[in-house]
């Protein structure tokens, strides 16, 4: 009876060190398959990624956005301007920015105005408006958006007639860019109206 509950207890011995020693095996065969073929992938990986989103940021239109003012007083028949500083989400293209000498061929890709005080002011009371970017103070101005043909029941939103000619690689750079609107209002109104203007603005990655 003693010799069959040794012999058993061997073969237990045994099969739980094998077991084991299977294990150990497989864990240290893992860690050195992670080694040698997972962490390298990561790295690919992470190294792709953020190659994208640069590719993506630069490749998709990221917006320059400004609200714009215009008086009461506008009297109808005639051309007026109303100014205000641009801000986009992404300042990382400015002069002092990470990626300023890493894009080129910056252009507007979209234009649009809304309404926004009050939400519902019907831009067709705006005979025709043409949207100009400068540096700062004003100097090289260049149009960038146009709309001549603005129906009398346009509603609150409005697409406008873009201009590409034009490439902002240096204006995108600056600190802050100036928006004037220039335009031309079919009737007065009682009130001062705020509209909302979004530009999209895209770029490609300079050439190493």
């Amino acid at each position: 009876m003693l010799i069959y509950y040794l012999k058993n207890r061997s073969s237990f011995i045994f099969v739980i060190s094998e077991f084991l020693y299977l294990r150990c095996k497989k864990s240290r065969f893992y860690i050195e398959m992670m080694k040698r073929y997972l962490l390298p992938l990561v790295i690919l990986c992470a190294t792709i990624n953020s190659c994208a989103m640069f590719q993506s940021i630069v490749k998709s239109s990221f917006p320059y956005t400004t609200t714009l003012v215009i008086p009461a007083s506008s009297k109808a028949g005639e051309e007026h301007s109303a100014i205000s500083m641009a801000n986009s989400f992404d300042q990382n293209f400015t002069k002092t920015g990470n990626n300023g000498d890493r894009i080129t061929l910056v252009r507007i890709v979209s234009a649009k105005l809304m309404s926004t005080d009050p939400s519902d002011y019907n831009i067709g009371n705006l005979k025709s408006v043409k949207i100009y970017l400068s540096k700062e103070d004003g100097k090289d101005e260049i149009l960038v958006a146009e709309r001549n043909d603005i129906g009398a029941n346009a509603g609150n939103n409005v697409v406008l007639d873009i201009d590409n000619s034009h490439m902002l690689d240096e204006l995108v750079r600056e600190p802050s860019i100036r928006v004037r609107m220039a335009y031309k209002v079919r009737h007065t109104f009682n009130t001062d109206i705020s509209l909302h203007v979004v530009l999209g603005v895209a770029a490609y990655p300079a050439s190493q």
